[in-house]
């Protein structure tokens, strides 16, 4: 009672803060408050769809179906192509107009699933792909939902980056985390803060601090969930060490952050699939987020 007391409390007074305006009329999107619900219809929405393996239809459709939603939400697309053996990959990069005076973050996820479910108890379902309800729709749905409901005059150039080809490592031909690094050997600068969603959408959740991000914004997201009373879903210790799209930043020397919680039962396997995630987790990730970059960045001059 007292952590859902203080949840209500906290989205009470950011959602105070998007409705006062110096003067004349507020420039906010339609929404002010995360839509867990919202972003659940999208995850299904994804997942119908099919496996989203490179170069399927399901993979070309979500594609422009991402594009589509961000538009939608009044974001400018581009599409970043890149080329890996032989096969053409597109990373989806939504932004609004870029203010030169306001720092630079980048909320990112990927949107491909696992060709291959190599991790499935039963030995016929390794050769299937992974439906990826977790695996990839999820942190492609709190990206879009934050769509909808960021400011227009945050303090920020907000980029939500949709990375392609992250999924793919330790099988025949493929390899981890190919959409971002491609992202950031084209960079020509560097943004301020990255953060990457990945399998937050677990029914269970527990979203430990990984390994490799950089600890210090790690502990200012951990702390803005903590006020929002999600201590129990982001928990602050240590516990995976891994390869995913926040890597190639941290190697750029990029501030940026993993938020993922690895402890998913169904992780490249078949069953990954909606029964196992919930609404209520893509609200928990989607709460913190929106909050976190109200309270470091707030609305521009």
């Amino acid at each position: 009672m007292r952590n859902s007391l203080i949840k209500s409390l906290w989205l009470l007074l950011i959602v105070i803060s998007f409705n006062v305006s110096g003067c004349g009329p507020s420039t906010t999107t339609e929404s002010q408050e995360f839509d867990g619900d919202r972003a659940f219809k999208d995850l299904e929405y994804q997942v119908n769809l099919g496996p989203r393996v490179i170069g399927s239809n399901a993979h070309e459709q979500v594609r422009d179906w991402i594009i589509q939603k961000n538009e939608e939400s009044g974001w400018t697309v581009e599409i970043q192509t890149a080329n890996f053996n032989g096969q053409e990959i597109y990373n989806i990069i939504a932004r609004r107009e870029m203010d030169q005076n306001l720092p630079w973050v980048i909320i990112g996820a990927h949107y491909d699933s696992r060709m291959f479910a190599d991790r499935d108890p039963v030995l016929a379902n390794q050769s299937k792909p992974v439906p990826g309800a977790n695996d990839g729709a999820s942190g492609v749905s709190v990206l879009l939902e934050l769509a909808r409901i960021l400011p227009t005059n945050l303090g920020a150039n907000v980029w939500l980056v949709y990375f392609d080809a992250e999924d793919n490592g330790k099988l025949p031909g493929g390899e981890w985390i190919i959409g971002s690094r491609a992202f950031v050997e084209s960079l020509e600068e560097k943004p301020d803060a990255v953060v990457i969603v990945d399998m937050i959408g677990d029914s269970d959740l527990n979203i430990f601090y990984e390994k490799y991000s950089d600890q210090n914004l790690s502990q200012e997201i951990w702390r803005t969930a903590a006020r929002l009373g999600y201590e129990e879903q982001f928990i602050m210790f240590p516990r995976h060490r891994l390869i995913d799209d926040h890597l190639p930043f941290i190697q750029a020397g990029i501030q940026a952050v993993d938020i993922i919680d690895f402890d998913y039962l169904y992780w490249h396997t078949v069953s990954d699939t909606i029964d196992k995630v919930s609404a209520d987790s893509l609200k928990v990730v989607g709460d913190v987020l929106l909050a976190w970059v109200m309270e470091r960045y707030g609305f521009s001059p």
